[in-house]
This record gives C-alpha cells, structure tokens and sequence, in this order.
C-alpha cells in the first residue's frame, strides 16, 4: 500500500503511474484530494477546540478557587466536547474512506520499468540456450502425457471439474523429482531456507499481500466459524506474512525463504484461455522464493533472484527468455517485474515458467513487517521479493516437450536421473 502523505505530495504522479498501468485515475482516486482535505480540516478544527478546551479548563478551575462562577464557561467546554467528538467522528469517516482509496492503488513502478499498454510493450532482456531440433513433429504436452499414460484430464474432469490433473506413475514421480531438485538447489547452493506453511491463511494474511479485497474473485474462500480462510494462490501469501507486525534486526536482512506448495486460483478473468492441457490450472504446485531486503539492497537482490529462478532451467536445459514487464503488464502489487519464459516447442511459443518481482516496502506497509538497523532506534519497512522458483507443473509440461523423442518417449534431464531412478519414460500401462 502507498503512504497516505506520499500519495497526497505527488498526486499527480500518482495520477501518471495509473494512466501509465491502463487505470482511469478519476475512478480509482475518486474524490481523494477533496476528502483529504476534508479530513484535514476536521482535525486542524478538533485539535484547535481542544486547545481552546484546555484554556478554559484551566481558567475554570481559576475561577472555582476564588470563588467565581464559572457556569457559562462550563456549559461553553460541555459544547466544544460535543463538537469535538462530531469532528473526531467526521475525521474517522474521511480516514476510511481514503483507506478504500488507498487499498485500491497499485504500486509505483520502478524507473527501469518499460511504460506500455499492453504485454506487447514488454522487453526482452536476454535469452539463454536454443530451440530443440527435431527430426519429427513435435506434440504439445497434452497429447504426450495422455500417449505415455502419466496425464488423466478425464478422471480430474470427473474427480473436480475442468482445470483440474491427475498424474500417474512417472508423470507424478516427475513432479515429485522437479519439486525436490528445485527445492534442493535453492537450500543447498543459493541460501535459501526451506518453510512448509498452512495451504489455509486468513483474510489479514491476504491482505497483507495486497490479494485482498482487489482480488477476491480469483481467490477460493473457505468459510470458517465467523470468519474466513483462503486456500492460498502462491506460498508468497504464507511466507510473507510469516513476519507480519514484527520487527526483523537488521544485521539478519536479507532473510531467503523457499517454499513447496500446491496454488489455488479460481482463473475467474481467464474464461476460454489455455483450456488444452495443464498450463492454466485451479490447482498446480509451485516452488516459492521470498526475500525480505534492507531498502537500498532491494534490486540488487531482486537481479539475484532471478538468477536463481534461470539457474533451474539452465541445469535442465532448458531454453528461455526474460522479459521485463511494461507498466500495463505488471501485477498489482509489483514496483519492478521480471517473467522467465521458457520454450515450449510443441505449441511453438515462449510460456511464463516464473514471475520474479521487487515489491519494496508496498507489501510491508500493509503486512507491517519492519526492521531495525544496528545501533539506530527507530524501525523501517523492509523491501518484500519473491519468484517463482519455478512453477512445477509449467516445468513438468516443458520437460515433455522439449525431451520428447520420435518413439513417443521422453528422455528424463540428466539432473533429474537420481530423483526419478530412470533415464526414460516409457510405454504406459493399461489401468
């Protein structure tokens, strides 16, 4: 969430950065500058009424020691009370209604970020190995997996509905396998510290990530006794939130947490989108990074963690690009993004594998997450980071296609091999 002094200091670049991301700033601002003024002005008049109050007071208790009658000046505090509370009162109305204004403010892009109207206007950065040859042509995953008997979109149909998988065998052994090496190599090689949170957070938690209330829609709710819980979109919610109105010493910055866990999306806004396959999913599983980084450290840490993220696909060999996201592109939440897409030959174009973002203190200000630094007294909101490290199902679907061979096989990653006990998958089973 934006700081209400920032917003009110620079309106109007406030007024660009919505323009800029496709936002009509006369929708999402509303009348803000008039009821901040508003708001103003009540407290200005509240506190000047009780600054006339004390004058009074103290002039009354004057007058009862000598033995004056201090009637009207009494009855004139027993008013200002009252017209003190009415503004008190005015001034709590104008806070929430600017807190409704604020919630709905996305975050400031960073200055390296690409002004754009659509993804088209996103940049490519760099890219990394080649496209696999084939001598055959090549099959999208969907048909693959159903061939080899590892993909069942039919029984998930049956089980829960549409955007909905089963695996079987090889095809869940591999997501157990990419999962794991993930897991591995961000503990073991990159500092990462592994976490295995709720799947269930509460409506504070959803809040503090800036899913809730922008995002409702997209999220499943699961009710609870009198209040809510949420199956979570992305380890991000669980993680970040595991520091939620503490304080973080600043000799620990930056903190490196990863994290394993199924999503749960509802996909309300993507109607008729990726409906082939297992690309856009209620349910997937993802490998989470979260960094939380002292302000000045921020984007070196997020070029870090990125890194990281192409590190997974560079030991599976995988070809990708990355693409910094335009300002009509990024998420919500988001000051700066990079996406990693990776090939998919057999759909013959790039798919987003990891989204990595710097947050800085957005998410903080709402979670209230802070630090200290050594030897100073006051705290600081922390910078909030996170990626995907990567999105398990996405890197099952391109191991399909980009190791498929002309028998109907798939060649399994050499880095894979020890997880997985094979080199191949085969020939299904009947079942």
């Amino acid at each position: 969430m934006l700081e209400l002094s920032f917003v009110r200091d620079h309106l109007a670049k406030v007024e660009q950065m919505l323009r800029s991301r496709g936002m009509n700033p006369d929708v999402v601002l509303k009348d803000f500058r008039e009821v901040d003024g508003q708001r103003r002005q009540a407290i200005n008049a509240a506190e000047t009424l009780k600054a006339h109050r004390n004058r009074l007071s103290q002039e009354i208790a004057g007058m009862k020691k000598s033995g004056q009658d201090a009637t009207q000046l009494m009855a004139d505090t027993k008013d200002m009370r009252v017209q003190i509370q009415e503004l008190e009162k005015a001034a709590e109305e104008y806070d929430t209604r600017l807190s409704e204004v604020l919630v709905g403010l996305p975050n400031v892009p960073h200055d390296s970020v690409p002004e754009g109207k659509s993804a088209e206007d996103n940049v490519e950065v760099r890219r990394w190995g080649t496209k696999p040859a084939f001598d055959f042509t090549a099959r999208p995953h969907w048909e693959i997996g159903e061939q080899l008997g590892i993909l069942d979109l039919e029984r998930a149909a049956k089980l829960s509905g549409a955007r909905f998988a089963v695996y079987w065998d090889a095809g869940a052994r591999l997501e157990r396998a990419l999962a794991n090496f993930m897991l591995d190599v961000h503990t073991r090689e990159h500092g990462y510290t592994e976490v295995l949170p709720p799947y269930l957070v509460n409506s504070d938690s959803m809040y503090g990530t800036g899913q809730l209330p922008k995002f409702a829609s997209d999220l499943f709710r699961v009710p609870h006794g009198d209040k809510d819980l949420w199956l979570v979109p992305t380890a991000e919610v669980p993680i970040t939130n595991l520091y939620r109105d503490e304080v973080l010493e600043g000799a620990r910055l930056p903190v490196l947490l990863t994290a394993y866990t199924p999503c749960f999306r509802s996909e309300a806004g993507s109607y008729g989108k990726d409906v082939r396959g297992i690309i856009r999913q209620h349910q997937f599983q993802k490998v989470e990074l979260v960094k939380f980084s002292r302000p000045e450290e921020s984007y070196d840490q997020l070029e870090k963690l990125t890194h990281d993220a192409e590190e997974i696909l560079q030991k599976l060999g995988l070809h990708y690009r990355v693409m910094l996201l335009s300002t009509a592109d990024m998420g919500f939440s988001s000051a700066k993004t990079y996406d990693l897409e990776v090939w998919l030959p057999g759909q013959q174009l790039f798919r987003e594998i990891s989204s990595c973002s710097n947050f800085e203190s957005f998410q903080a200000r709402r979670a209230n997450i802070r630090f200290k630094r050594e030897g100073k007294g006051k705290s600081e909101f922390v910078h909030t980071l996170n990626g995907s490290g990567l999105a398990v199902g996405r890197t099952w679907l391109a191991i399909l296609e980009n190791y498929q061979q002309a028998d109907g096989t798939v060649t399994v990653p050499e880095v894979l091999r020890s997880y997985m006990g094979t080199d191949r998958i085969g020939p299904p089973v009947a079942r």
